[in-house]
């Protein structure tokens, strides 16, 4: 009962809102195509959709709190309740904290520039210690009400109007604080989840009205003071558990159990024989991992660079609020011996991957090294059920069929069991089909300059 109350107030959530359990992240290690594998992975940046989320979660609650405050004020102005007045002014200001959310959600999905290369995620973080700071703000007000009212009491009329605009001043709250805390804890916002926070104390500063006027009912004129001091203190401990996230995230803080699902996510990735180094922190609400791993010295780039890429794609998947991982080799040389099945071609110099979006598969199309050569591989972010592809390339005489099957050392990629023929500058077809239907994906691929056969 007591951890339940103690949940609901925010206490020993605020710093630990990203859900990273490895059970929803639901790891299907069978062929494509398999039940239960149709998730995400998160190779589109999911930051401009969030922010749209947030956006909305921001406009609704300022809309619920606005009709609040309308109602309320409505009543003060007949009842002339300071109580009720001062409770008008948090709801107010509650409403005012859209604005700066707003203002950063806005700003988040605007691309990066030359001058802000990682974008304006940081403004996030900003506007939650803008949010704190307005908390902090309501709670002296709070405070100092409650201490003028014990000092000099003033008589409240109109008791029923007054406990009823509080009862519709706590659910307005309430609903606004479920709304915005569970968007937030979706998007891993701990400015959101501050915001709702402020939003639930100011809830419980409704109900100390009522209770306040419950109690001048009673005979006991000074109940409301005493109350709004006790909801005052519920106030400021809400004021250090949101700073205590909000400024440890603007800090590039992060939470202990964000590094060990980077280590648990790496216990899938075969090749890997230590992790050297882990740096994590978050941009706004999308996370940012740096990596050094350790790999078999005598591996080809090529084989090191798949590597990377199954431990990303694993990151992705274990991570969702994952925007970007940077993964380097430990004292791992570029210049690594070339392997008998490279017969002194430079293959690193691939044609640029083909993009794939479509409503059966979404993806990347590219020729890659792989231990047996070279080889067709999509690498899947997003399927339907029963996916199957066929890439079939328009050579001058004849065309080149090469099917994608399941990929040997990554669940999550289809690639061809041949390689295909030189020169790699062609037109061609990805035929996708799934349970649901089939379509064609005409696209070209061209060599680099340079590198032309």
């Amino acid at each position: 009962m007591l951890s339940a109350v103690t949940e609901w107030f925010g206490f020993g959530r605020a710093g630990h809102d990203h859900s990273h359990a490895h059970g929803s992240h639901g790891h299907s290690h069978g062929a494509h195509g398999e039940g239960g594998h149709g998730h995400t992975h998160g190779v589109v940046d999911a930051s401009i959709a969030s922010s749209e989320r947030g956006i909305c979660a921001i406009k609704w609650s300022f809309v619920i709190l606005a009709i609040t405050a309308i109602l309320q004020l409505i009543v003060v102005f007949y009842s002339g309740s300071v109580a009720l007045l001062a409770d008008t002014i948090h709801n107010v200001g509650d409403a005012a904290t859209a604005i700066p959310l707003w203002i950063a959600f806005s700003l988040v999905r605007r691309a990066a520039t030359r001058t802000f290369n990682y974008g304006l995620g940081r403004v996030e973080d900003y506007a939650g210690l803008i949010i704190v700071l307005i908390i902090l703000f309501s709670a002296l007000v709070a405070g100092y009400e409650a201490i003028d009212r014990l000092i000099h009491p003033q008589p409240i009329t109109q008791l029923i109007a007054v406990a009823a605009a509080g009862i519709v001043g706590f659910i307005g709250n309430e609903a606004v604080a479920v709304f915005r805390i569970r968007v937030g804890r979706e998007m891993n916002s701990a400015a959101l989840i501050a915001d709702g926070y402020h939003a639930r104390t100011d809830g419980l500063t409704s109900l100390a009205v009522v209770l306040g006027a419950l109690g001048v009912w009673m005979g006991f004129p000074l109940a409301d003071p005493i109350i709004g001091l006790l909801i005052t203190l519920a106030i400021f401990g809400i004021v250090w558990q949101s700073a205590r996230a909000v400024v440890t995230r603007s800090l590039d803080g992060v939470e202990p159990g964000i590094n060990e699902q980077v280590y648990h996510a790496a216990e899938h990735v075969g090749g890997i024989e230590r992790i050297v180094d882990v740096k994590s922190r978050w941009l706004g609400h999308k996370l940012h991992t740096d990596l050094v791993i350790s790999v078999d010295p005598s591996k080809s780039l090529a084989e090191a660079n798949a590597i990377a890429a199954s431990l990303r794609r694993e990151l992705k998947g274990h991570l969702p609020s994952l925007g970007n991982a940077t993964i380097q080799f430990d004292d791992f040389g570029v210049e690594a011996a070339p392997r008998a099945h490279d017969h002194g071609h430079d293959h690193h110099h691939a044609p640029d991957p083909f993009k794939v979006e479509s409503e059966i598969a979404t993806g990347l199309l590219e020729i890659v090294d792989t231990a047996g050569g070279e080889r067709m591989r999509f690498s899947i972010t997003k399927h339907e059920r029963g996916l199957k592809a066929v890439v079939e390339i328009k050579r001058p005489d004849h065309v080149e069929t090469l099917p994608l099957v399941a990929s040997p050392d990554d669940h999550h990629s289809l690639q061809s069991t041949e390689a295909p023929a030189e020169p790699h500058e062609f037109d061609a077809i990805l035929r996708l089909s799934s349970d649901e239907g089939s379509i064609d994906l005409p696209f070209r691929m061209e060599e680099p300059d340079g590198h032309r056969h």
